[in-house]
């Protein structure tokens, strides 16, 4: 990844290696085809319909949002398969999942009794149904019902409800985000699958097996091994990779397909630069639960410095004083966050070999109903 024929290029910019993409693409893609589990990404990474439509080229049945407001973006686009990994239960979003329902084949996130009747009352009274996965908590403990028991009791007080069709189980172990090795991403990888199985099991002893088990993050997909009771997976930073993920051991600096290009703008002292980027460029994000699991705002790329401060408009950076950097060079990093700041851009640069060959509207960007 190179920014030298990038001259013209203004800043703070959002480049996406398109070679880069490709290859993380491939990978884990051909570890689905290896396992013979679906594949099922998860698109509030990147946002942008044009880089859903090639995943779903390259095999994946369909893509996981968080939002009606993305799902909407996506439909649009022609992407047909949508599971909103996600609780909805608001009238205005449930009757625009309705409407969307009408033209594409659409599924649902559920971990309680009173979400289930707000969705069956919406749907009945349109004269549909949808689908549901129910929502294992794995450790997470954020949204998600306990395994095993819970989950079948849910199924069975909602299973009565019109209008809804039990597809599935789903759950996502982020709590991987706060590991402090390797070691223990594969530890997380391995208890997700468990509990997802050991869940399926539990349905299947009252004559309900889920068709699906999904399960997925970026760092427990990158270890995973397979497992014989789940059949999708839902990784979705691995399109780009970051920072956390190579503070994680998920990713190398090689496989980070997203960075951020800016321009210094002052050098007030030799050990002081600042850039045209800050915290609207580059976001806040150091680490999960409170955890700082990076040195600053990003990793400065061929540069012996540390994005060490940001205000809205300003990045502070700290380097060697030897380091040779002019007002108006510009400077490339990889962020800590990409969902996050792909989130702060209108638009984003495909690159090959230094040069701009693409430009990509994010459509999904802002997208939080």
């Amino acid at each position: 990844m190179t920014i030298s024929n990038l001259p013209t290029l203004d800043t703070p910019a959002l480049l996406i290696d398109l070679d880069v993409v490709a290859r993380n693409l491939e990978r884990m893609q051909e570890k689905a085809n290896n396992y013979g589990v679906a594949l099922r990404p998860h698109i509030k990474t990147h946002k942008i319909p044009e880089l859903a439509q090639l995943q779903m080229r390259l095999g994946a049945r369909g893509i996981t949002a968080a939002k009606v407001s993305e799902a909407e973006v996506m439909a649009a686009a022609g992407i047909k398969n949508i599971f909103v990994a996600n609780q909805i239960v608001t009238k205005e979003k449930l009757h625009r999942l309705a409407a969307l329902s009408k033209e594409t084949s659409i599924s649902i996130g559920l971990d309680s009794v009173a979400a289930a009747a707000k969705l069956s009352e919406v749907f009945a009274a349109s004269g549909l149904s949808i689908e549901y996965l129910i929502e294992i908590n794995s450790g997470l403990n954020r949204c998600g019902v306990l395994p095993g028991k819970e989950a079948v009791e849910l199924f069975q007080a909602v299973d009565t409800l019109p209008s809804l069709r039990f597809k599935g189980i789903f759950t996502h172990a982020g709590q991987v985000y706060g590991a402090d090795s390797l070691s223990e991403v594969k530890e997380i990888s391995r208890h997700e699958s468990i509990i997802m199985a050991e869940t399926a099991q539990a349905f299947a002893e009252v004559g309900t097996s889920p068709d699906i088990v999904s399960v997925g993050s970026t760092p427990t997909m990158k270890v995973w091994q397979g497992h014989e009771a789940v059949n999708e997976i839902r990784p979705g930073n691995y399109i780009f990779h970051d920072a956390i993920q190579v503070s994680l051991g998920a990713a190398t600096l090689e496989e980070c397909a997203l960075s951020i290009v800016a321009t210094v703008i002052s050098r007030p002292e030799k050990e002081r630069a600042v850039l045209d980027g800050g915290s609207k460029a580059f976001g806040l994000d150091r680490g999960a639960h409170g955890k700082e699991m990076v040195t600053g705002f990003g990793i400065v790329l061929a540069k012996q410095a540390i994005l060490a401060r940001l205000s809205e408009e300003h990045g502070i950076m700290t380097l060697d004083p030897k380091v040779d950097l002019d007002i108006g060079d510009k400077v490339q990093i990889i962020p800590n966050h990409a969902c996050a700041v792909v989130n702060l851009f209108d638009r984003a640069y495909g690159i090959r070999n230094g040069e701009v060959v693409e430009e990509f509207k994010i459509a999904a960007r802002g997208k939080s109903q």
